[in-house]
């Protein structure tokens, strides 16, 4: 037979009431208890009954996550946190792909409007090409990334700051000829040159357009692509490269590499993201770190709270971000943080 919450509540020796709070996530619950809850849970094999709790308050135990492109492995890290967080909570998470495409995200925003889920977390690319960007009655919303509109809740990783702590870092190693790789038209590539740009700054190194290398997309690929042609332009290499992803920075590897430059002794490269593989290539790359989870817990919390009180004030919420110093920069003397 299927365990209810009572069948849970009589296990960890609580309230079926405290029981539905840890399911549910909108009252704090001591580690202790929840870890009693969570523990019977288990044990009982309990699944939400989401279609009869849909009919006693109108939800759909449902939500949406829309991310623009699902094919980068920091998506698939950012998938699998927001499915942890969500599940802790009761819910179920429907996956979108959105590009770069106004439609799809009006589509979604159309979707929680109508209550076929109770809420989103969306990704936008730019404000300008967001559908976000016309006045309209929004659905309870959270935004992740680094578009920003101020009339919605917003989890990000302050970007600038990030990338000014790398860059000086690389300054004050005695790098002077840093490339920026990856620069193109969304709100992510304009807040992380911007830091990019600051550090130069500060360390009295000039701009150099040369250094600021676009590329077709952020994979691998496509920062391999675009070393090769500035090497191959013959003019002097840069002494670092910073990618404005990791998938970036390991295809520059590979380039300077196959060109016969050393890394980190030649040229130091440094990535953004920290995934997975950045430990175990060779050399293994340097990263600007931050904890998925914390952003999937962030933005779960803001969207429960705006599901309860759609008209609370706006709530924005940065995660902090280190940098994981690692064989492909040389070592780096890091500034303390604030």
């Amino acid at each position: 037979m299927r365990a209810t919450v009572k069948d849970v509540a009589r296990l960890a020796g609580v309230s079926p009431k405290t029981v539905s709070n840890v399911i549910t996530g909108t009252v704090p619950v001591s580690p202790a208890t929840r870890a009693r809850v969570e523990s019977a849970l288990a044990e009982l094999d309990y699944v939400p009954n989401l279609a009869a709790r849909g009919l006693r308050n109108g939800r759909t135990g449902v939500i949406a996550l829309a991310l623009p492109d699902l094919s980068t492995g920091y998506s698939a890290t950012v998938v699998a946190a927001f499915v942890h967080a969500a599940k802790r909570r009761g819910w179920s998470i429907h996956v979108e792909e959105t590009g770069d495409d106004p439609g799809r995200e009006q589509a979604l925003l159309t979707r929680a409007r109508e209550q076929q889920v109770d809420g989103l977390v969306l990704n936008p690319v730019l404000l300008e090409s967001s559908a976000l960007r016309r006045p309209q009655s929004l659905p309870p919303l959270v935004l992740i990334g680094e578009v920003d509109q101020p009339a919605v809740d917003h989890v990000w990783v302050d970007n600038p700051a990030a990338f000014h702590t790398l860059v000086t870092a690389l300054a004050r190693a005695g790098r002077r000829r840093i490339a920026v790789l990856g620069v193109m038209h969304s709100a992510s590539s304009q807040l992380r040159v911007a830091g990019y740009h600051r550090a130069l700054d500060d360390a009295g190194l000039p701009r150099d357009p040369e250094l600021e290398i676009a590329t077709r997309d952020w994979s691998a690929q496509g920062g391999h692509e675009a070393i090769t042609r500035l090497l191959a332009r013959g003019s002097t290499p840069p002494d670092a490269v910073v990618g404005l992803t990791d998938s970036l920075a390991l295809g520059a590897i590979g380039a300077l590499l196959r060109h016969g430059l050393d890394v980190p002794g030649q040229v130091a490269v440094c990535g953004y993201d920290d995934l997975e593989v950045a430990r175990w290539t060779s050399p293994s790359l340097t990263s600007v770190s931050f904890d998925r989870a914390a952003i999937a817990e962030a933005a779960l919390d803001l969207l429960t709270a705006r599901i309860r009180q759609p008209g609370a004030p706006v709530d924005v919420r940065v995660v902090p971000h280190r940098v994981v110093v690692r064989e492909s920069s040389g070592p780096l003397p890091l500034l303390p943080g604030p």
